[in-house]
């Protein structure tokens, strides 16, 4: 219906926009903030690099339960999410084996060398609009709320955002642990 109402109606989509709570645009900026942050290049421990796919993943889960918590089928719906996350996380990490061109790991400090990269504030707002989306539509028709249909599809929209942040990291550790077991670091007697 959103998109009906953006096409037919653009005037419709400027009263939902101002009726928007406020802490909704507080949060994207801040979402904004934290994405535009990875556009350049930067050093980050193991906990940071955990830290956004970990906050994106419970945003995910959140979401889902937010608009869906009142469906019986909600474990499968999120059953189905986490599906989808492992399957475009695991079809990512195949096809893209090794970290972006500039990563480095140092093993001795425990510490990534990122290169900047706009994925980040990509698949950021995409889980943002995703959400409020979804909240604009149960507010348009909150019988919506109680469809495992649309949940379902919601889930797996999710799942590939997720997913893709998963991969991300997956390669970050993967990277770590190559630099870590590598024989150059190890001391011999």
């Amino acid at each position: 219906m959103l998109l009906t109402l953006a096409a037919q109606q653009p005037r419709m989509l400027l009263t939902i926009v101002q009726h928007t709570p406020s802490w909704v645009w507080m949060l994207l900026a801040a979402l904004i903030w934290l994405g535009a942050s990875q556009f350049f290049a930067r050093s980050a421990g193991l906990r940071r690099v955990l830290l956004m796919p970990m906050a994106m993943t419970a945003f995910s889960v959140w979401g889902l339960g937010s608009a869906f918590g009142a469906l019986p089928q909600l474990p499968a719906i999120l059953g189905a999410w986490l599906v989808a996350a492992c399957a475009v996380a695991a079809l990512s990490l195949w096809l893209h084996r090794t970290a972006p061109a500039g990563t480095r790991y140092d093993a001795t400090l425990r510490r990534f060398e990122l290169p900047g990269s706009g994925w980040p504030l990509l698949l950021i707002l995409g889980i943002f609009l995703v959400k409020w989306a979804v909240g604009v539509e149960l507010a348009l028709q909150p019988m919506l709320a109680h469809d495992s249909h649309f949940a379902l599809q919601i889930a797996l929209v999710y799942g590939v955002f997720n997913g893709v942040f998963a991969a991300r990291t997956g390669r970050l550790l993967r990277l770590a642990k190559t630099r870590t077991s590598a024989p150059e670091d190890f001391i011999t007697a």
